[in-house]
């Protein structure tokens, strides 16, 4: 019976992901984020189940990774899809949309091709998944940034409008160069080759895990002072910390 823990929580992972993307399809970031970050809380316990329970299977690896193509893949492809959409019809960028931007008319549907660019996350993320599951490397590392990790970056920017409005931050998100740019970036991030350690721990020293303990200080500190707007702050710090730690010597 244990056997069938993990991939159970897997699949709760894959549930959640999958009411996310009805709430993101309908503009309701907040209960979209709510299953996001669910979904990801899943996806990290089916492993740790799998790995105390001494049940890990080929199958689980690739369950886990089917369920995270929805959650951390299709779900931040949608929400920015629906950012750039909101971005380019805000009148303050209708001039810089107009430059470039094609349009695709029927009888009853008048839709932008820019907003589409973002589901290149979704196959950024793909991608990414794809290259995990072969990869045997990845055990106390990650190479580029983990698809829950870039999720919740993506899926950061409406809670930030929603919770903090801010007419400054408002006005950066809603910018379509700003998301157009964020867009590539994170799929540099997923597929790139910069080294990034993992928030697993073999002991609970510290000598053996500072870097993973000073992360989290630091983290509740950021997400106490900043809110929403620390899970940029956060990821930013994540790499840094990340880059930092492969040229310290050991």
């Amino acid at each position: 019976m244990k056997r069938y823990i993990p991939n159970a929580l897997t699949l709760l992972n894959l549930l959640c992901g999958s009411i996310a993307v009805v709430f993101a399809v309908t503009n309701n970031f907040t209960i979209a984020a709510l299953f996001v970050f669910t979904g990801i809380f899943f996806d990290f316990f089916d492993g740790f189940a799998a790995r105390k329970l001494g049940v890990q299977s080929p199958l689980g690896v690739q369950l886990d990774s089917l369920a995270d193509m929805v959650t951390s893949g299709l779900v931040p492809g949608i929400i920015m899809y629906k950012l750039l959409s909101i971005a380019i019809d805000s009148p303050e960028i209708v001039a810089l949309s107009a430059e470039w931007d094609n349009m695709l008319h029927g009888d009853d549907f008048r839709v932008s091709v820019v907003p589409f660019l973002g589901l290149l996350i979704t196959l950024a993320s793909a991608y990414r998944l794809a290259k995990f599951n072969l990869d045997e490397e990845q055990q106390s590392y990650f190479k580029g940034l983990p698809t829950p990790a870039n999720t919740l970056l993506i899926i950061s920017l409406p809670l930030i409008m929603e919770y903090q409005n801010n007419d400054v931050m408002n006005a950066v998100i809603l910018n379509s160069r700003f998301l157009i740019g964020l867009t590539l970036l994170s799929c540099y991030l997923l597929n790139s080759s910069i080294k990034l350690f993992a928030l697993k721990f073999k002991d609970w020293s510290f000598k053996a895990n500072a870097s993973r303990y000073v992360f989290m200080v630091l983290c509740v500190v950021l997400l106490i002072v900043l809110q929403f707007a620390a899970i940029p702050a956060i990821i930013l710090l994540y790499i840094g910390m990340s880059l930092l730690d492969t040229v310290m010597p050991k």
